[in-house]
């Protein structure tokens, strides 16, 4: 019997370098108002979700290293839109990555903060492509109450195989001490889903939220089934300026 030999494990470094170069290849897509408006995709999906202020976008402009691809009004919370940006390389997507808007802020009218809410539950229950979520927490602040209800909304999924993930950005302003107890209270409230540090100052977590990002988007370690790159169509309202919200 000829024997059986599995193929060498690639480097962690290499799949840093492989991520890191997919993560760039990120380009605005297309920006929804309503779920409505969303393009039915087949490839796979992660939606990044979190409070104004967590530093989400920031965060999305680290791992793609582009300075203004994720973009907020000027006023936090006011853009109420989900924006798509393609991942793939040679012209194809083989995924997409979703920004949704900040939730929680103040300034925001009842009315039109309890609309949206609705809207990302439904994006978050029904988005049919939706592989994975990256939920971004100031841990100086730890999970707030509207942080733990959308994981009570999306438990069901994930206890079905969702991909979840925790970010804590801005760790650099944490005490190595403190870092390991936002560390551990992150865990027992993820719920089965993953916890990293992050901070876009200090480089920290990067290669490994990419790597967890493009093993999401290819499961088997190959390429999911591209879809043609299409047009952007044009640029998104209110979009005009970095969401950095330090």
């Amino acid at each position: 019997m000829i024997p059986t030999s599995t193929p060498p494990a690639v480097p962690a470094k290499s799949q840093a370098v492989i991520a890191s170069g997919w993560m760039h290849t990120a380009r605005f897509l297309t920006s929804a108002p309503q779920l409505h408006h969303l393009p039915p995709l087949t490839v796979p999906e992660s939606a990044c979700v979190g409070r104004s202020n967590a530093g989400k976008s920031t965060c999305i402009n680290t791992l793609t290293q582009q300075k203004q691809l994720a973009y907020a009004s000027k006023k936090p919370g006011r853009t109420q839109h989900i924006n798509l940006f393609s991942l793939g390389k040679q012209g194809v997507m083989d995924a997409v990555l979703a920004d949704l808007p900040g939730y929680g802020y103040a300034a925001v009218p009842k009315a039109d903060k309890i609309r949206w809410q609705q809207v990302m539950a439904n994006y978050l229950v029904t988005r049919e492509n939706l592989t994975g979520i990256v939920m971004m927490c100031d841990p100086r602040h730890g999970l707030t109450e509207l942080d733990e209800i959308l994981l009570d909304i999306v438990r069901p999924r994930v206890i079905e195989g969702l991909k979840f993930l925790i970010l804590l950005t801005k760790s650099d302003k944490l005490t190595r001490e403190e870092s390991t107890k936002a560390l551990s209270i992150a865990r027992i409230q993820a719920g089965g889903g993953q916890v990293q540090l992050f901070s876009a100052l200090k480089k920290r977590g990067i290669d490994e939220a990419s790597q967890l990002l493009w093993q999401w988007a290819h499961p088997d370690g190959t390429a999911a089934p591209a879809a043609p790159l299409a047009t952007p169509d044009d640029e998104p309202e209110n979009l005009d300026t970095p969401e950095d919200n330090f």
